[in-house]
C-alpha cells in the first residue's frame, strides 16, 4: 500500500467533470484499489458519486491511498493529474 497527500488547485474543487476524468484514470488500473481520504470521508477513487459525495473544494487536501498491482503507478498517475488540474483552467 502506497499513499500521498494532495491539494486540489481547480477553482471549482472536484465537480462532475474533473471528478469524472479522476475516476476515468483510476478505472484504469483494474487490479489495483485507489481510495481517496478527505476529512472523515473516506471513498472509491474509481466511482463519481463518492467523490461528487466527499464535496472537495479547492485547497482541500485529500489523501489518494493505492493498494494492489502497479499501486506506485496508480499513485504517481494520480497524483500528477490532480497537480496537473484535472483539465481545469488553473489561474
Amino acid at each position: 500500500m502506497v499513499s500521498q497527500k494532495v491539494t486540489i488547485i481547480n477553482p471549482n474543487g472536484l465537480h462532475l467533470r474533473p471528478a469524472g476524468l479522476f475516476c476515468n484514470e483510476a478505472v484504469k488500473f483494474d487490479r489495483c484499489s485507489i481510495t481517496f481520504s478527505f476529512g472523515d470521508v473516506t471513498g472509491n477513487a474509481k466511482s463519481v458519486l463518492s467523490v461528487l459525495g466527499a464535496c472537495i473544494k479547492r485547497g482541500d487536501e485529500i489523501e489518494i491511498i493505492c493498494k494492489g498491482e502497479n499501486e506506485e503507478e496508480a499513485l504517481q498517475t494520480m497524483v500528477e493529474l490532480v497537480e496537473s488540474g484535472l483539465g481545469d483552467k488553473i489561474s
